[in-house]
């Protein structure tokens, strides 16, 4: 899920279930010992990290994938 996808079903809910949503990442932050009150900064990212998440977050759950492809799912073939 990204993160339109999420605002835009946030923004569905009535508030007082926004709330509760609120409540439950404040709880999750403060469970995981992150500062939620701290800004993010895109300095804290080096290009390294970076890339490295997005290709967590791009191959994520596809570990398990045991799909195998043949030459028979080619659709041109060099000669």
């Amino acid at each position: 899920m990204g993160y339109a996808e999420l605002i835009s079903k946030l923004e569905a809910l009535p508030v007082e279930k926004r709330a509760e949503v609120f409540d439950f990442v404040e709880f999750l932050a403060a469970r995981c010992d992150t500062a939620a009150n701290k800004p993010f900064t895109q300095a804290e990212w080096t290009d390294a990290e970076f890339s490295e998440l997005s290709l967590r977050q791009a191959l994520r759950g596809m570990e398990e994938n045991t799909i195998v492809y043949t030459r028979d799912d080619l659709r041109e073939r060099w000669q």
